[in-house]
């Protein structure tokens, strides 16, 4: 005869009695943990917010008193370039020398020393605009292509007592296409292989200033020019360089009339 199983009733769970007094002591622990943490480290958790405090503060003064500094820079500049404007170069001059001590941005210095040396290449002070483009060039704290631009300035200014194969070795890493000065150091540098009589390596630079749409379109027909003279064929697209210029192509002549047409005419 089979044995009738028997059922094991199920445990009754914990009272709500039992339960508040095991939520209070979790509690207790979880405070005697925050504290004993805070007895072992929290003054290192204070030192460490009051420090984050104090640096955000001290950040935000001196970003506060550089955007002020960088407000200053830029109005003396543009009060410079009003002066030079108004053919006050001495009083233009003048104004960006603060700019030139340090704690000023290099931006700033570099800019105030571009403006002195305008100044006095109007003034005929060769001279003191060369030192002032070579201080430039040799600043390694200015921005690269102010750096380019002051070396390009001082071979422009001294060409013609440069010898061309200086002008060449100083300016060639420049006239390279997709440089930003290319078209500028490239028509030194050509025009100085002319003077050394590579005509061929003259052409080519000419050449590839005249296809180069980025260039300013007086510089582009000049280079056309010279490089028609070295023999090198610079023009990309006849119909449109006759466009340009203003000339009508055979395509946009009107055609002439026949000789019957012409005939009846005059009858």
């Amino acid at each position: 005869m089979a044995r009738t199983p028997t059922i094991t009733p199920a445990s009754p769970g914990p009272s709500h009695e039992d339960e508040v007094l095991i939520r209070e002591i979790d509690e207790a622990v979880r405070e005697d943990a925050l504290y004993q943490f805070m007895r072992d480290h929290g003054l290192k958790v204070l030192g460490a917010i009051i420090l984050g405090v104090a640096a955000l503060g001290g950040y935000l003064v001196w970003d506060h008193f550089a955007e002020q500094k960088l407000e200053k820079q830029s109005e003396t500049l543009i009060a410079a370039l009003d002066a030079a404007g108004a053919q006050d170069l001495t009083g233009a001059s003048d104004k960006v020398g603060p700019l030139l001590a340090d704690g000023n941005s290099d931006g700033a210095r570099t800019a105030a020393r571009f403006v002195q040396a305008a100044a006095a290449i109007e003034q005929g002070d060769n001279a003191k605009a060369t030192g002032l483009y070579r201080e430039i060039a040799k600043d390694d704290s200015a921005p690269p292509a102010l750096r380019d631009l002051a070396k390009i300035r001082d071979v422009s200014l001294n060409y013609d007592t440069m010898k061309p194969a200086d002008v060449i070795a100083q300016l060639s890493p420049l006239a390279v296409p997709g440089n930003p000065w290319f078209g500028s150091a490239g028509e030194l540098v050509a025009m100085a292989q002319v003077e050394n009589g590579n005509r061929g390596a003259a052409g080519k630079i000419f050449a590839n200033i005249a296809k180069d749409e980025s260039q300013p379109e007086t510089l582009r027909s000049r280079a056309r020019q010279m490089a028609g003279l070295m023999g090198v064929d610079a023009i990309v697209d006849v119909k449109k360089l006759l466009k340009d210029e203003g000339v009508a192509s055979q395509d946009d002549a009107p055609a002439a009339p026949d000789a019957a047409g012409s005939a009846a005419g005059t009858e």
